[in-house]
Formats: C-alpha cells, sequence, structure tokens
C-alpha cells in the first residue's frame, strides 16, 4: 500500500520546496525526488494519525476558490513561460499553495503528466476545480505550442469573473446585514417586549385597536407551539424549491425569471453577457473552434436562457451563418451592441478583441450599476428599518393614548 511522505527539497536554484509524496518506500520517494531534479533534505513519513490534524467540512474544507486558482494558475504560466517543465512546475506549485485541497489536486496532475498524460487530460479529471473551459484552453495551447500564453489568459480570465462575483457580493452584503438586524429586532419585539404590553392591557380589560390586536396576535403566534410548525414548513419550502431549481425545467424557469425584476433583472443579465464575451474571447484568442467555443461558453454563461439563445446560434454557424446573423433577433437576450461589435469583428478578423470591448463594456456597467444599488438601498432599508420598529412600537402605545383620555382630571 503507498504512503505519504513530507518532503523538503531543494530545486536548482537553490530554492526550498515543500511537499507530499506518495511512494511504496522512503527509498522509492528519494529517489523519484532525485529524478525529478530535486535535492532532498528530510523525507519523512506522515502520520496516521496527526493530533494537530486540521478539521475538515464537507463542502467547505475542499473548497478551491476561484481566486485561488486564478492565482496559480499565474504562477504556472510565469514558471512554464521560464522554460522550466510541467512536471516540475507543479511539483513547485503543489507545494507552495496554502489550499491543501488544490495542493492535493495539483500533485495528482503532476503524477499523471509524469506518467505521460497531457497536462489538459490530467486536469479533466478534477471537474470540480478544473472546467470544462480550463481544460479545453489548455488543450488547444498544448496543441499550438502556447501554454504559457493560454494559462496567462486563463488567470486574466479567472481573475475578471472572481473581481466580478466580489462587487455583486459586496452589494449584497449590506441589504442582507440590515435585513438580518430587522429580523433580530422585531423577534426580540415580540418575544420580549410585547408580551408584557399585553398583560398589561389584559389587567386593563379595555377594547384595543385594530393595529395592537394584530400586533399581539404576531406576538403569540411566535410564542405559541405551531411556531415550530411554521419554520419546519419554511425551511421545507427552502430545501424544496432549490432541489427544484436544479432540475432542467426549474432551472430554465428560474433563470427566465432571474432576468424579469426591474433592478435585478437587468444586473444578472449585464454578469451574463460580461461572463460570456470574457469566456469567448479568451476561447477565441486560443484557437479552439467556433463550435466547440460556443458549446462550452453556452455552460458557463451562468443563465439557462443566455445558453439557449447560444446554442441556437451554434447551429446557424454550422449552417453556414455567421456569428452575428445567428445571434441577430434575439434582442431580449442579445442587443445590438453585442451583435454589432461581433459583426464587426468577424469582418476585421478580430473576433477576439471585439468581444474583450464588449467584456470590457459591460464589466463597467455591472460596476456602475452595483455602485449605485448600494447607494439606493442603503438609505432605504435604514428608513424602512426605523419605520418599522416605530409603527410597531406605535401600535403597542395606542392603547395608552385612549385610556390617557379617560383618566379624571381633578
Amino acid at each position: 500500500m503507498a504512503l505519504t511522505f513530507d518532503y523538503k527539497v531543494r530545486d536548482r536554484g537553490g530554492n526550498l520546496v515543500q511537499g507530499q509524496l506518495e511512494g511504496d518506500s522512503l527509498n522509492l520517494v528519494v529517489s523519484k525526488l532525485r529524478e525529478m531534479g530535486y535535492l532532498p533534505i528530510s523525507v519523512t513519513p506522515k502520520s496516521k494519525v496527526d493530533v494537530h490534524k486540521d478539521i475538515s467540512i464537507p463542502g467547505l474544507s475542499n473548497r478551491v476558490k476561484l481566486a485561488e486558482l486564478a492565482v496559480a494558475t499565474r504562477q504556472l504560466a510565469t514558471m512554464v513561460d521560464s522554460g522550466l517543465s510541467v512536471v516540475r512546475a507543479l511539483g513547485i506549485l503543489g507545494g507552495q499553495v496554502e489550499n491543501k485541497e488544490l495542493s492535493r489536486i495539483l500533485g495528482e496532475v503532476r503524477l499523471d503528466v509524469e506518467r505521460g498524460s497531457s497536462l489538459s487530460a490530467a486536469c479533466a479529471k478534477h471537474p470540480k476545480v478544473f472546467s470544462r473551459l480550463f481544460v479545453t484552453m489548455v488543450q488547444a495551447g498544448e496543441a499550438g505550442g502556447t501554454l504559457d500564453s493560454v494559462l496567462n489568459d486563463l488567470a486574466n480570465a479567472m481573475e475578471k469573473q472572481a473581481m466580478l462575483m466580489r462587487k455583486i457580493r459586496s452589494a449584497m452584503t449590506y441589504p442582507a446585514v440590515v435585513l438580518s438586524v430587522m429580523v433580530f429586532i422585531f423577534l426580540a419585539l415580540l418575544i420580549f417586549v410585547v408580551p408584557v404590553f399585553k398583560n398589561l392591557f389584559n389587567s386593563l380589560h379595555a377594547t384595543l385597536p385594530t393595529p395592537t390586536l394584530i400586533i399581539l396576535k404576531i406576538s403569540s403566534i411566535i410564542m405559541s407551539p405551531w411556531a415550530v410548525l411554521v419554520v419546519a414548513v419554511v425551511v421545507a419550502g427552502v430545501v424544496s424549491f432549490r432541489k427544484w431549481i436544479h432540475t432542467e425545467e426549474g432551472r430554465a424557469k428560474w433563470d427566465a425569471f432571474k432576468l424579469r425584476p426591474p433592478v435585478f433583472g437587468p444586473l444578472q443579465h449585464k454578469v451574463s453577457l460580461a461572463r460570456f464575451s470574457h469566456t469567448l474571447a479568451s476561447l477565441v484568442s486560443s484557437g479552439v473552434p467556433i463550435l466547440e467555443a460556443l458549446d462550452i461558453v453556452s455552460d458557463t454563461a451562468g443563465n439557462v436562457v443566455v445558453g439557449g439563445v447560444l446554442q441556437e446560434a451554434k447551429v446557424g454557424v454550422r449552417e453556414g451563418r455567421s456569428l452575428a446573423d445567428s445571434l441577430d433577433g434575439h434582442d431580449e437576450v442579445m442587443p445590438q451592441l453585442v451583435v454589432q461589435m461581433i459583426d464587426v469583428g468577424e469582418q476585421t478578423g478580430s473576433l477576439d478583441a471585439m468581444l474583450a470591448k464588449v467584456a470590457e463594456f459591460y464589466d463597467g456597467e455591472v460596476e456602475s450599476t452595483v455602485s449605485n444599488l448600494t447607494s439606493l438601498l442603503e438609505p432605504m432599508l435604514t428608513v424602512i428599518m426605523g419605520a418599522g420598529v416605530g409603527v410597531m412600537v406605535v401600535c403597542m402605545y395606542l392603547p395608552m393614548f385612549d385610556y390617557i383620555k379617560h383618566i379624571p382630571q381633578s
């Protein structure tokens, strides 16, 4: 049975490299490291029981973020461009990345390449980390002898995509925090404050106004055992909804719905167009055939509606029509700006450059929309939270105003 060994070695440049390697024995691992051009400093078997082993949380600990993969890809491109072999570059990269899951996968990729596999084929064995786009572009780079350039293009594309997602998440963070605080305040008032007023009103035996009765009824429901059932129903509904949107029919309907809301719909549309333009520009510049590129882009556009239009365009291109002509007529999904830019790119032989300009334009549009959305939501949510708390307080004090009127004056 193969064992795992931790090693520290020096490469030909004198740099310290650390990592892990599997082997049947210590001698075999040392021999393998020397064959790779390293000078072993220490090679020790990894203990099966590690007291200080990090806690692994399924779905979280074994995740590889897009930004981490982008950095690793750029480093790999730099090393390959410097003349290092892919095997040595992967070995160095696997020893220096901080993400343990990525380090493990890079080690497996390096072993596959050592055994004669191509880099693209080795990466294809790990679809959760290396997307179809990544594998196809690496394959094109290997075929054209431009692997370093392709890896740089991949790193650029992934960095732009990661930056785009960061902007959207940052815009959504403030509303999420404010809404959470609102829910917490309302629950605290309904659970701890409203019951006090309820006991007071019961002792006075007076007729209560309708707004106050509504608040008291909501508080009673939350404090009753039925609240557990309501929470269970809500959780079951959320779980069912998430399962439904992962079905083919559900995903199509949900993606179509996401394009309709007044503000968030156009934002989602622009994000999909930016992703489509970035991806297609990278594939075309790497020499990937247009039909295969459209097939990949339709899967990575992030929206089934946009992907469906691209699949229809693929059929038109296969029949001999231009890409711009195939996309024309889908104005709700593909604006005329995109179609015209693609048409110019096809006529001048600079399709990748035109697509890059389209991507740059929609990146700017997304950034502007997110900035405006954040500026609009911050005061709006603050006002809503203040108004909600104010309405609840007024509802509780309405009976008090009525009682004050009936207090006899001396």
